[in-house]
């Protein structure tokens, strides 16, 4: 093969091209309107860079003024992990909420309202959905943002889901490739290994990427796990196998293939993210998001520096390196023109009755997620403010402790002089204490997998039998309580449906 001769400002200019860096502020520095100047093509924006929809707009106004194609990417499922409402917690239920009420109409109207709010603010491109087949129900990452465990149901939700997104013209990037839901291991802190064979794969994990790519998803984010099956060696992010063999060649994916953050633990601790980045370029990769954690310029340098100094030693060809920029900006250019043209036409285009913007639509999915499960006497619903215990795990990287989350400030709304309390242990002593002779409302999230919670809400229940208990992860558990409401999810919406039944709203 005739070896491609590039300037150099060519090659430097393809290497800043398939990053996705992050930054801090809610203004672009000035190195990051430097480089998108010289080729910067990508910018991810996470919570530490959104205050108002307004200053968002006003954000992606300044960074398409330095270059008018650039792609502006998020990490907004919606549910439990949102960024543009980072602060106040998402105003549509994620995933496994719409999955519980299996309807793809709905999720596809999410969807489409979650795309047009983004598209509005200037973002267009969006790091979900999640296409995790959920069967291991003790993932300590996936878990809820998994629309759940049966592959048909994923599936389905998944080509609903980036239908909504794509019929604005917000590009879906469907993740994580191929397949993050039977890990027991956070791929934010280490490396998760899954040993099952090739079978099992195809006819799990594998199917709603396959439903995707046939939706037309623009994109598809690579998992940080090792498939034994697949490739004993390497992660997937950094595996031609896998990557090349199997996403572009056996399934067909000729869009954009973007890494997860590739400085993360499960590619840092080993790799490191320079050595990293070049690997995942010649595995397959097109795109390189890094920035949930490191965001700065000399992170940017290092990376462009590392591919092109990969591509003069002969590691990193360059047709390959090529490729990539070239599909970045051919995605680039696909965004820019629904922002030209303001709508797409395209499965779920047309708008639904009740879609319209400024639909209430994530409150109608969340009402609609809710299971209900009465105790062995009537409830009646609460008319004096309660006490709400809310008992908090460790919150995962993915979703981040920033963003609130439980019942008791939607309660505050409907029974004014609510209280609240967390607490990470199980503490009835001290709960019981606080509530006094107010009614009790026990918050949990992912009660099977976290003992002192289950024995947190023995003690309760023994000593109070009346105390709602409202399951805001995988309802796993056996209901208990005068009351046990499982809301798949949450977020504010869920917390808000919730509370509404428990004050009989």
């Amino acid at each position: 093969m005739t070896t491609l001769v590039r300037g150099t400002d060519t090659l430097t200019r393809d290497a800043l091209t398939v990053l996705q860096p992050g930054f801090v502020g809610t203004t672009a520095p000035d190195w990051l309107l430097r480089r998108i100047g010289e080729g910067l093509s990508s910018v991810g924006l996470f919570g530490r860079n959104i205050d108002t929809p307004e200053q968002l707009a006003a954000l992606t106004a300044q960074l398409r003024a330095e270059r008018d194609d650039v792609l502006v990417a998020i990490d907004e499922e919606g549910g439990d992990v949102t960024r543009l409402e980072v602060r106040q917690g998402s105003s549509f239920p994620g995933n496994h909420a719409l999955g519980s009420v299996d309807d793809t109409d709905l999720t596809r109207a999410v969807a489409r309202e979650l795309g047009r709010r983004l598209a509005a603010c200037g973002v267009d491109l969006n790091w979900a959905p999640s296409a995790d087949v959920n069967s291991n129900a003790d993932n300590p990452v996936i878990g809820v943002r998994s629309f759940g465990s049966d592959p048909d149901l994923v599936a389905r939700h998944t080509v609903a889901y980036v239908e909504g997104l794509q019929a604005v013209g917000v590009a879906a990037c469907t993740k994580h490739f191929p397949g993050h839901g039977d890990t027991n291991v956070d791929s934010h802190h280490a490396l998760p290994r899954i040993d099952v064979d090739l079978a099992t794969l195809h006819a799990r994990d594998l199917v709603p990427f396959r439903a995707a790519i046939a939706a037309g998803s623009k994109a598809v984010m690579s998992a940080h796990i090792l498939l034994s099956a697949l490739d004993p060696n390497r992660p997937a992010t950094l595996s031609p196998q896998i990557l090349t063999g199997l996403l572009r060649q056996e399934l067909g994916f000729d869009g954009l293939i973007v890494t997860d953050g590739m400085e993360m633990q499960a590619i840092a601790s080993t790799y490191g993210i320079e050595r990293g980045s070049v690997l995942a370029i010649a595995a397959g990769a097109d795109a390189i998001c890094v920035g949930g954690g490191l965001a700065d310029e000399g992170t940017v340098l290092r990376l462009r520096d590392a591919l092109v100094d990969a591509v003069r030693t002969g590691e990193l060809p360059e047709e390959r390196l090529a490729d990539a920029a070239e599909r970045v900006r051919a995605l680039a250019s696909w965004t820019q023109a629904h922002r030209v043209r303001g709508a797409v036409s395209g499965p779920g285009a047309a708008v639904q009755e009740g879609t319209a913007p400024g639909t209430d639509i994530g409150l109608v999915a969340a009402r609609r997620a809710l299971v209900v499960t009465s105790g062995e006497r009537p409830y009646a619903p609460m008319t004096g403010a309660p006490y709400v215990a809310s008992f908090t795990p460790v919150a995962n990287f993915a979703v981040g402790d920033e963003t609130p989350w439980g019942v008791a400030a939607e309660l505050e709304r409907l029974l004014p002089g609510t209280r609240t309390g967390s607490y990470a242990e199980p503490s009835v002593d001290a709960v019981l204490a606080a509530a006094g002779d107010r009614g009790i409302v026990a918050v949990v999230r992912d009660a099977h997998r976290h003992p002192w919670m289950a024995e947190a809400l023995d003690g309760l229940l023994a000593a109070r039998p009346d105390t709602v208990v409202v399951e805001m992860g995988l309802n796993q558990a056996a209901p208990r309580g005068a009351l046990h409401i499982a809301t798949h999810g949450a977020a504010r919406v869920c917390g808000r449906a919730a509370a509404e039944v428990i004050a009989g709203a």
